[in-house]
């Protein structure tokens, strides 16, 4: 009996396997059919399996060495662009920096926001990722116009350098420092503080610890039945939204910040989205990504990047030596001061270029589009792959070498297609200066303050960028003169 079973448990999954391809099949040749008189080819490919695509395939390759091997080995058969089903989506995959820059500039008009199924689930109706026109627009000039105000940048240095130098004072020769979990101490303390001017204490412990729950599902299977990752992700989602949109209503009780400059990204959504108190709770939630997991991850990396190359770490020192002489203390560091150190922005450069926290930009065609030569028909999913072209010798030469002198080569304004490790575009994030000065302050206070001895530890790709064993360090304090 268990065999008849078994049977007609196979041949059911076959019959269902068989219609699915057959339907694939039938729908590839009807869109070639209608694109064939076009100028430009749909790219070529495999789609995969029914359903899966070629997600398991994708995933595999996220957890070895070379993470680029999904795209190498596609780029091979297909060239620089091709197309293929992953996470749930039938998507083209650009690693060509030219097509990639088309791809993130034209927004609105010609490509919009789209991302996989387990991204639009946990961000909700409300995502900013998946915002668009008008609104979107009015956010990102207001958000950019209160992140560059002299009264925000002026707070802020001083917050983060405390922040930084309290979270080193904790340190000890005695054991050893995970970078990983103590630069997330730094980063989601900073942005919580600018999302919502939160301090130490129990609603900002609830947050991180929800938080990092809450992260785990951003790259998953698109399942949220109770237990999944997704469910459990939602549900920590959940616990959030409750402390934030309690802080938002007791501000939005509070008639003060509406004469008053913006102290925090709450005044300024009070603004924008007035009486849309779960709106603004989501989009929230949403801009504490960068304080759990980019932001932290490209500081694990530098230190990572610096242990393994002491000739960049020698430079480095020397140069933040030279700028900790000049100041007389703490209080006479500005933003400026830290963002005018070259070569600490040069080992930055290159730290985002190798670590690539952000490895590709979703979107989706609202109309056929041709780009050299290629047809991206319309209601298509378009990967732009930033790490392919990060990492690819026709863009940079020994583009596996951490190398921050090559920046001194490089000219700002001549290869922004080959490196744009924060988007481009209308969506350019806006927080870029404010990355890149907690990234300053950090290799500064790390650099003037201690000698370290890094174990050895791997790069683990997926689902985000992370070091196996959180990169442990082992520290001796820096003996001035």
């Amino acid at each position: 009996m268990g065999w008849i079973i078994g049977l007609c448990s196979f041949m059911s999954i076959f019959l269902v396997s068989w219609w699915f391809l057959c339907k694939k099949k039938k729908e590839d040749n009807r869109v070639m059919m209608k694109n064939k008189k076009k100028k430009g080819k749909v790219p070529k490919g495999n789609k995969g399996w029914p359903l899966l695509g070629e997600t398991l395939d994708f995933i595999a390759c996220g957890y070895t060495s070379n993470p680029l091997s999904f795209m190498e080995k596609r780029k091979s058969l297909y060239g620089n662009v091709f197309k293929t089903n992953i996470l749930g989506s039938g998507v083209i995959v650009s690693t060509d920096p030219d097509i990639n820059r088309v791809i993130l500039q034209n927004q609105g008009n010609i490509f919009i926001p789209a991302y996989p199924k387990s991204i639009r689930e946990l961000m909700g109706e409300n995502s900013i990722l998946q915002m668009n026109g008008n609104m979107h627009k009015k956010l990102h000039s207001l958000l950019g116009g209160f992140l560059r105000s002299p009264q925000f940048k002026a707070r802020i240095t001083k917050d983060i350098q405390q922040c930084v130098k309290q979270c080193l004072a904790t340190w000890t020769h005695h054991q050893p420092i995970y970078i990983q979990d103590q630069v997330k101490k730094i980063t989601f303390t900073i942005l919580v503080k600018v999302l919502l001017s939160i301090d130490s204490g129990e609603d900002l412990s609830i947050l991180k610890r929800e938080f990092e729950e809450f992260i785990k599902g951003l790259i998953c299977l698109p399942v949220k039945f109770p237990g999944t990752r997704l469910y459990k992700s939602l549900k920590a989602k959940e616990r959030m939204m409750t402390i934030v949109q309690r802080i938002i209503e007791e501000r939005n009780g509070d008639n003060k910040h509406k004469d008053c400059v913006a102290n925090d990204v709450v005044d300024v959504l009070l603004e924008v989205n007035k009486g849309e108190l779960k709106k603004m709770s989501e989009n929230i939630i949403e801009m504490m990504i960068p304080g759990e997991e980019t932001l932290p991850t490209a500081m694990t990396m530098a230190v990572k990047f610096l242990s393994d190359s002491p000739h960049a770490l020698s430079k480095l020192v020397e140069e933040n030596m030279e700028l900790k002489r000049n100041k007389s203390c703490s209080d006479d560091y500005t933003w400026t001061d830290y963002l005018s150190l070259q070569f600490t922005q040069n080992v930055i450069n290159e730290t985002l270029r190798m670590a690539n926290i952000v490895n590709a930009i979703w979107r989706k065609s609202i109309k056929n589009v041709d780009i050299k030569g290629y047809l991206i028909p319309k209601d298509w999913c378009v990967v732009a792959s930033l790490t392919s072209v990060h990492l690819d010798a026709m863009n940079y030469e020994n583009p596996f070498e951490f190398d921050p002198w090559r920046w001194e080569k490089i000219e700002a304004g001549t290869r922004n297609n080959c490196f744009t490790p924060f988007g481009g575009g209308q969506r350019l994030c806006p927080g870029i200066e404010l990355s890149r000065l907690e990234l300053s302050i950090f290799l500064h206070h790390l650099v003037t303050t201690y000698r370290w001895v890094a174990e050895r530890d791997e790069i683990i790709y997926f689902p985000t960028v992370k070091m196996k064993k959180k990169l442990p360090i082992s520290v001796t304090p820096l003996t001035l003169d």
